[in-house]
This record gives C-alpha cells, structure tokens and sequence, in this order.
C-alpha cells in the first residue's frame, strides 16, 4: 500500500515512483526490493538510521548509479552493509581484534568500522584506497533483505551535501525514478548517521561521531590497551 504522504510528495514531483509499505505489505515488499536489486536497480531502504539508497555491492553498474542520483564524488567511496559479521570479514584482507570487540559491543547498531578491502573482490564502491567501511544495521527488515540479496552498497538517501528527508514521500518526490523501488517503514528514527572508526591506521581512530557517542567506543579499545 502506498502511503498518503508518498503519494502527495510524488504528484508534486510530476510522477509516482513505485512505494511499497513494509507495515502492510513486509513480505511483498522484500521480496520485491530482493528482485530490483538482483536486476541492477537501486533501491530506497529504511535503516536504523536515516533512510538509505542501496544497491547490489557487486554490480558495479547499480553504484555507478547511486553516485550519479547523489551526485556524489567518487572520492567518498560507499559503504557496505552486511547481515551478520562474517559476512563482513569475508570483504576483509585481515579482522583485528579492535574489529571484533567493537563488533561484539554495537553491532547490530549505529557503527561502521573502516577495514582493508579483501583483494580480487569484483565491484566499484568508488575510490575505496583498498578500504572498505562496513556495517550491520539494527533492522530487522533491511537484514532479512541483505540475507536474501548479499552485501548492500549503501549510502544516506540524500542528495550529496544536504540532509536525509525523514519520510519515503520527500525522497521519492526528490529521486523520481532514480531507484527502482522505494520501501515505506516509516519516518526515519534517527536523524543522524553512523559512528565511523577507522581500523586501517597504527592505531583504531573515530573519525565521525554518530549515533553512538565516541566515548563509548573508546571505553570499547581502551580495554585492548
């Protein structure tokens, strides 16, 4: 079912994307999402966070996309959503034990973790420097759709440089038909990103504080010290 606010945002925008609710409707919606990306589209997700365009990690055409809808430089490559942290280590050249500390502390939460990126992995998340940032969100629907589809490459839907619409219907009104399917949970719960903790340097380094407030994850490494 569409909501009534999607619907009044996308006639001011001169068409209707394709909403889907996943209050009324979970199952057809997931699996609707799992087809459009297994056919290269992008899609708009719901996440424990603001609201998100993903795209198969794996077809390099799918993100070619998103950074064109955001326009969005290369040089701020995507990041990689899992469904469980093995998923995410496999996209890994090596887990550091920072990695699995952090992990068993805020995931699935609010905080993406910046590794060395696996080699020989077939994608284009941009300019990644051999990095890749990681993260399993706390949402039960987004991680039974990464279950079923793969790693999501997945950033803020927003156009690059300005703030996330909280609701489907003002990022369906601002996308059209720049993702394929939009998935209708509700309004954002959270109005700020994920903590970001770069674990590629001589020592673990927050440099975005987010949801989860930086202190907590220094509580996290100091015990690792």
């Amino acid at each position: 079912m569409i909501s009534r606010d999607a619907v009044e945002w996308s006639k001011a925008a001169g068409s209707v994307p394709r909403i889907l609710s996943l209050v009324t409707a979970r199952d057809d919606a997931l699996k609707a999402a799992a087809g459009a990306l297994a056919e290269g589209l992008a899609v708009v997700v719901p996440t424990d966070t603001v609201y998100g365009m993903a795209a198969d990690a794996f077809n390099p055409d799918a993100t070619a996309a998103i950074f064109v809808a955001k326009s969005r430089p290369r040089s701020l490559p995507l990041p990689v959503l899992v469904s469980r942290p093995r998923q995410a280590w496999a996209l890994c050249s090596e887990v550091p034990r920072a990695a699995e500390e952090l992990v068993a502390a805020f995931w699935p939460g609010a905080l993406t973790l910046l590794l060395p990126q696996a080699e020989g992995l077939t994608w284009d998340l941009g300019e990644t420097k051999g990095r890749v940032a990681v993260r399993m969100p706390a949402h039960d629907d987004l991680l039974e759709l990464i279950s079923r589809i793969g790693p999501l490459a997945t950033t803020s839907a927003n156009r690059s440089g300005e703030p996330t619409p909280a609701t489907i219907g003002e990022i369906a009104a601002a996308f059209g038909d720049a993702a394929g399917l939009y998935l209708d949970g509700g309004p954002s719960s959270a109005d700020v990103p994920s903590t970001i903790v770069d674990l590629t340097g001589w020592r673990p380094k927050v440099t975005r504080e987010g949801a989860i407030p930086g202190n907590d994850v220094e509580q996290v490494l100091d015990r690792l010290r």
